[in-house]
């Protein structure tokens, strides 16, 4: 496909949750994001009580499903890669998060 442009078609974030640590659902962080578990486990766990657990290469979203927040059930670091639409020019904007 055609040459590029001055803007990234793409930006990631770089999310880490260490093990048995929970981070809270913020909504809004999450819309228009892909998301891929690149290392370890995560349980999400809904308001309504439900949770439900993902392992490494499982690609999901989590916007829409009324979610409280994002365990790691694990003993090792889950490593979260976080894709949305870029367009912010150039450079990697990779970013380590997390509790």
């Amino acid at each position: 496909m055609g040459g590029t442009s001055g803007s990234r078609r793409f930006d990631r974030r770089r999310i880490e949750i260490g093990p048995g640590e929970s981070r809270p659902h913020v909504e809004a962080e999450w819309r228009g994001v892909l998301v891929v578990l690149e290392a370890g486990e995560i349980e999400l766990h809904c308001h309504a009580g439900g949770r439900r657990r993902f392992a490494a290469g499982s690609v999901l979203w989590f916007t829409g499903l009324n979610l409280r927040t994002v365990h790691n059930p694990g003993a090792v670091p889950a490593v979260i890669l976080a894709v949305s639409r870029g367009g912010r020019g150039p450079g990697d904007r990779t970013q380590d998060t997390g509790s």
